[in-house]
């Protein structure tokens, strides 16, 4: 969708003649009927636009293009386009990756991805004797990115000021950035002093056309602030039910292992208790064994005793018994005699 209402064509670039850095506006066969999407490039103060089949970047509030083997720079997204001198390119563009040029030209192929183009190769020595040192730079001194103007989004389709002195008036009034780069300010200051300039050249009809547009810019932009102040409520609304949600199961959570504790509690006594009950069984059983027996030979031991004390009344009857008899023989000869005598 976001390509088919981009419309991108290139035709091939009609350049003019222009000093180092007065560029002259010139025609590249561009058309960006909307706002670019731009992401900013990791480490680089460099935004590019991935959603275009362009080399499309935003550097230093503007906006930059590489085509046809020429940059060329406009503060507003869809142009006027103004060639630039090969010596006038600013040092961070020259230092984007090739991975970043969505329409990179033929001449970077077998170029390494991931480092910047081979500047020098394209535009002879001249070019790299006076820009060198151009790719030797400290990756945590880079400056920051300037921000981006995204005022332009409301500016589309129709209402694009493609006046350059209506570009001036709304972009001085917009946009307050400072440039760092030469050409950067040459060019704000050559838009400033179009939009002073501006109501002198005016027709009578202007300035109720700028309120109107004005008033327009404010009713979009309250419109905005309202669209953003009820996504912040949502998502406000979001974070505490996600808040609740994670309090809840955490909740939840804390008494599932507390029921888990408890129940392992209760398994671990159960099986003391069933382990201290087992043991008294087996003392108990033991205790038994070892009383029965105690009684059983005690038992033994009183059988054996009466045993012994038969046998031995037995042994004392046996040994009186012949006494008895002969004693008996005895007084029975004595009668005898007697009976003789």
């Amino acid at each position: 969708m976001r390509h088919a209402l981009i419309g991108l064509l290139f035709t091939a670039a009609t350049l003019v003649a222009a000093p180092a850095n007065a560029a002259v506006n010139v025609s590249i066969g561009l058309n960006v009927p909307v706002y670019p999407a731009l992401e900013r490039i990791p480490n680089y103060p460099v935004y590019y636009a991935p959603s275009l089949p362009a080399n499309y970047f935003f550097y230093d509030g503007l906006y930059w293009v590489f085509n046809d083997g020429t940059w060329f720079q406009s503060p507003w997204y869809n142009g006027p386009w103004y060639a630039v001198d090969p010596y006038a390119v600013p040092v961070y563009l020259l230092r984007v990756p090739v991975r970043y040029y969505r329409a990179a030209p033929a001449f970077f192929h077998g170029w390494s991805y991931d480092a910047p183009p081979r500047w020098g190769d394209h535009w002879g020595s001249s070019w790299s004797s006076r820009r060198g040192g151009w790719d030797r730079w400290n990756r945590a001194s880079a400056p920051a990115p300037a921000p981006l103007p995204s005022y332009q989004r409301q500016y589309s389709g129709n209402r694009y000021p493609s006046n350059v002195a209506q570009q001036a008036a709304i972009q001085t009034r917009s946009y307050s950035y400072q440039p760092r780069e030469a050409i950067s300010r040459q060019q704000f200051q050559e838009r400033r002093s179009q939009a002073r300039a501006a109501p002198q050249q005016a027709q009578p009809t202007q300035p109720a056309q700028v309120v109107a547009q004005q008033r327009q810019e404010r009713a979009q932009q309250t419109r905005q602030a309202q669209v953003q102040r009820q996504e912040r409520v949502h998502q406000t609304q979001q974070a505490q039910v996600q808040r609740q949600e994670r309090v809840q199961q955490a909740q939840s959570q804390r008494a599932q292992a507390q029921q888990q504790a408890q129940a392992q509690r209760a398994q671990v006594q159960q099986q003391a208790q069933a382990q201290r009950a087992q043991a008294q069984q087996q003392q108990r059983e033991q205790h038994a064994q070892v009383q029965q027996a105690q009684r059983q030979e005690r038992a033994q031991v009183q059988q054996a005793q009466r045993q012994e004390r038969a046998q031995v009344q037995q042994a004392q009857r046996q040994e009186r018994q012949p006494q008895h008899d002969n004693r008996g023989q005895d007084r029975g000869k004595g009668h005898d005699r007697n009976d003789n005598g």
